[in-house]
């Protein structure tokens, strides 16, 4: 094991077990990342410090809803803007490219359940797009972490932890599109 001396106390807060977390992004993420970047500095940034004129401009401050909801507006836009900054900054930049016969990311794999035989269907992403109410699971999800690399009628062993572990067969695997947008928070 490497230890990592970190000055820095935003990614002192990163460093588990001696390594230094790195979320892992595609080229298209970096790309999708930069955009809402530069859209937040040119245009949102300008919006909330015009609204914050403009509510300053209504009078006493101390009973002023509206200054305080843009202020509010305008701190949660530059939060946004130092989080993806420190991502892009820490962030592993890998392939989305497997076999075409292999589960990997932006392919759809049908799954059964060897328990209860239900199938679902889900789409493999990167975690900044993972959203499991749409069907989209992380590749450092456990599901995610157990499918990648296998092929159609290979049966998995999916371990949530020590304790809890259950077994799905793989239907079927096909490509999908990587117009998934960046989860906010």
């Amino acid at each position: 094991m490497r230890l990592v001396l970190v000055k820095d106390a935003a990614l002192a807060s990163n460093i588990k077990v001696g390594k230094i977390m790195r979320e892992q992004l595609t080229e298209n993420d970096v790309k999708k990342i930069e955009a809402e970047i530069e859209h937040r500095k040119l245009v949102v940034r300008k919006e909330a410090i015009e609204a914050v004129k403009e509510a300053r401009a209504h009078g006493d401050l101390s009973e002023n809803f509206e200054y305080y909801a843009a202020k509010r507006d305008k701190n949660k836009n530059e939060s946004r803007i130092r989080y993806l900054e420190k991502m892009l900054k820490t962030a592993e930049v890998i392939s989305d490219k497997s076999d075409d016969d292999a589960v990997g990311l932006n392919k759809k794999v049908v799954i059964r359940f060897e328990d209860n035989k239900k199938e679902e269907e889900f789409k493999i992403v990167t975690s900044i797009r993972g959203n499991s109410l749409k069907g989209n699971i992380s590749i450092e999800s456990p599901i995610g972490k157990a499918l990648m690399g296998h092929k159609k009628g290979d049966v998995v062993t999916v371990e949530v932890n020590d304790k809890i572990k259950y077994d799905v067969k793989i239907m079927s695997i096909e490509e999908a599109d990587d117009n998934d947008e960046i989860r906010s928070y």
